[in-house]
């Protein structure tokens, strides 16, 4: 049995996204992914089980940091709004920040993989955020609807005002951002 390094699982991940993002996931073969992270694509076997394998590891990889990078100083204690903001300015800065990563979740949640993924799994890394929403409810602070309409209006704004490609005239700067912010405030407050 062949040891794991981290280097080429790392060098394995980095060529997953980049060849994903440029040319799709039909297209991005085992040995096109071994070629690009200057492996044998006989290596990607030592750590994943086949191409979907890599796939859905990679995108619970970067949503995992997503939710690390989102949480950042996490303070419960806090008030509702402002654990939101906090939460909300983390998501923009993380997603403007590395946007090839952003764009590898954004396809691979429209692609038939998605099914591959535990949902329930991946959700324990954003548990925090959905807690603060129930205690917003529960508080009367928060509207009482659908968590799925409360995440959408809370944070798709960050998804498309973060992204180059969707919003290349919006510039990101502190104004603005505050701005964004409250209009997605504004929209789950009661």
């Amino acid at each position: 049995m062949r040891v794991k390094d981290e280097f080429k699982q790392e060098s394995l991940f980095n060529a997953t996204v980049k060849l994903v993002n440029k040319i799709g996931f039909v297209a991005s073969s085992v040995s096109k992914i071994a070629k690009e992270a200057n492996v044998s694509p006989a290596t990607i076997y030592i750590y994943y089980t086949n191409k979907e394998d890599l796939l859905v590891s990679t995108y619970v990889n970067i949503k995992k940091n997503i939710g690390k990078a989102v949480l950042n100083d996490f303070d419960p204690s806090l008030p509702i709004r402002d654990i939101l903001k906090k939460l909300w300015l983390n998501m923009f800065d993380y997603i403007t920040r590395h946007p090839d990563l952003f764009q590898f979740t954004e396809q691979f949640s429209n692609s038939p993989y998605c099914d591959l993924v535990n949902k329930e799994e991946l959700e324990k890394s954003f548990e925090p955020i959905i807690k603060v929403l129930q205690k917003g409810i529960e508080q009367k602070i928060i509207k009482d609807v659908n968590f799925d309409i409360l995440a959408t209006f809370m944070f798709y704004p960050i998804f498309v005002l973060s992204n180059a490609r969707l919003c290349n005239n919006f510039q990101k700067n502190e104004k603005n951002i505050e701005t964004a912010f409250q209009l997605a405030w504004d929209a789950i407050k009661l």
